[in-house]
């Protein structure tokens, strides 16, 4: 049976790329976040064929991620992940993409958008990190994972606030996936005790956060036990042109808890961008 994780490939700032390209229209960037085993399909399956009805959806797994190639002593830093993902929008050949950044992808979406003002449009930040925090317990568990299925099912009940999207069967694979070659060893090189100064590298400064001009969406679950609510609350405060939308009873998985609120948010403000508003003349 064909892996559905496994999508197109290309060269991006020479590493060969997994990556999902669906639909037509303005492009849209998915960035996931850093759970181990992840990959752009388990993270975003439920929101690309949501969003690729209206938009041409790209969905890459980062490099040290899912089945992108990882280069021997690569160093995993922002630096080389935001070069990563301008270097996927060369390739494909986009000039200016919209961005829906999930959790450590949130932290790299800010980034980008803070060094490449002119490829970014507007941006979903979604349980975001990218802004000082104590580190939680959660985010502790997920960075410091060591594979098993016990371990898995404790994560996804972190993650989850409705139990019942978590069972043995879900735990059996998402651990499988992340004991697949080269995963565990790349993902256990990224965040390594103590964690604290992780959660600071993913930050981008206030000042700089501050400075950004674009419209931004801010989606958060009020019972997240990996990023803190508090992360969104101080990037509200810091983007001009933010919002933020607060989903209760909702943990870290808001685009899996809540698929269909959280696509019918994304894509009407996404859809904001086109419509060009008409003033009434007196």
């Amino acid at each position: 049976m064909a892996n559905l994780e496994i999508g197109k490939s290309i060269v991006a700032a020479g590493i060969q790329t997994n990556y999902h390209d669906l639909g037509e229209g303005t492009p849209v960037l998915l960035v996931h976040g850093s759970g181990p085993g992840v990959s752009a399909y388990a993270n975003w399956r439920l929101t690309m064929p949501a969003l690729s009805k209206n938009f041409r959806v790209i969905a890459a797994d980062i490099v040290g991620f899912g089945f992108t190639d990882r280069p021997e002593n690569y160093t995993y830093s922002m630096d080389n992940w935001v070069k990563h993902i301008i270097g996927v929008m060369d390739a494909l050949e986009i000039e200016k993409a919209h961005i829906v950044g999930n959790s450590f992808g949130g932290a790299l979406a800010i980034a980008i958008a803070i060094r490449h003002p002119g490829r970014i449009d507007r941006m979903v930040l979604m349980g975001a990190a990218g802004t000082q925090f104590e580190l939680t317990d959660g985010l502790d568990a997920v960075w410091g994972y060591t594979p098993s299925i016990k371990n898995m099912r404790d994560l996804l009940d972190i993650f989850a606030y409705d139990r019942s999207l978590v069972s043995d069967e879900l735990a059996r694979l998402r651990y499988e996936a992340s004991i697949q070659p080269g995963f565990q060893e790349s993902f256990s090189r990224m965040f390594p005790a103590p964690r604290q100064r992780w959660v600071a590298a993913l930050a981008s400064s206030d000042a700089d956060i501050k400075g950004l001009s674009n419209e931004t969406l801010i989606i958060h679950g009020r019972e997240d036990q990996v990023v803190p609510l508090s992360s969104s609350l101080r990037l509200v405060e810091l983007i001009e042109r933010a919002q933020l939308h607060v989903f209760g009873r909702c943990g870290h998985w808001t685009q899996i808890e809540q698929a269909d609120r959280f696509n019918r948010l994304v894509v009407e403000f996404f859809n904001e961008a086109s419509v060009v508003p008409k003033l009434d003349v007196l």
